[in-house]
């Protein structure tokens, strides 16, 4: 865990930002993180996780997926298809409330607590099955991406109690999608508790953003 902590806080610190797009407005933004952890701080949390993972599970995970029929990506297809893999999300999750943001090769999906989960809890909102089916036909149709459901909060609280928050909330997203049908061995969950904010702490505006799931799909290739 500590090998992870370091690896987290380099790769926040060196992102220099990435494409943003608002559900509200269809504008596509450039996030400047070089103001702090910034927007960037969710996928540099999970591309640390994932650099930190031992290599026999990594080649088991691909053996697994081998065996469901589910191929690597490989060459300049992955560009593409990730393309259009953002823009069946971005037209599924328009008005939802969930951002959708791009970093080279990986998506990020920004699910907000406050329209995610109960108060204070991680059981999830009923209203928000809705938007997780939508998630879910673009994720069966475009099935060579990994999925790392990853659990965020506020800094109130402590730090154990944030930590175990963080990880129910992200085993309520991720087991709902073994639900529906999404592969397991594609998915990962984690939490990461207080560690990677998106915003500054000192405020409610800033602590609501904080409290959040990301769905950060990660093309699958013979490297993963």
């Amino acid at each position: 865990m500590k090998k992870l902590a370091i690896l987290l806080t380099a790769a926040c610190l060196s992102l220099a930002g990435c494409e943003t797009f608002d559900p509200y407005t269809g504008e596509s933004k450039t996030s400047n993180t070089a103001k702090g952890a910034g927007i960037g701080a969710g996928i540099a949390a999970v591309l640390a996780y994932m650099k930190n993972k031992d290599e026999s599970s990594k080649t088991r995970q691909r053996k697994v997926l081998q065996a469901a029929g589910i191929g690597a990506l490989a060459g300049g297809g992955i560009g593409y298809y990730m393309d259009r893999q953002e823009a069946e999300l971005r037209k599924q999750l328009r008005a939802t409330g969930v951002r959708v943001e791009r970093d080279g090769d990986n998506i990020n999906l920004i699910m907000p607590g406050n329209i995610t989960f109960v108060t204070a809890g991680h059981d999830l909102n009923a209203d928000f099955y809705r938007v997780l089916n939508s998630v879910v036909l673009v994720l069966q149709e475009f099935n060579q991406t990994l999925i790392v459901v990853a659990g965020h909060t506020d800094s109130r609280g402590s730090d154990d109690y944030n930590q175990a928050l963080s990880e129910r909330r992200a085993h309520s997203v991720a087991q709902y999608l073994r639900e529906q049908g999404v592969v397991e061995a594609r998915i990962d969950e984690v939490g990461f508790g207080e560690k990677a904010p998106i915003a500054d702490n000192a405020t409610d505006t800033g602590r609501a953003q904080n409290r959040r799931v990301e769905l950060s799909l990660l093309p699958f290739t013979a490297e993963s």
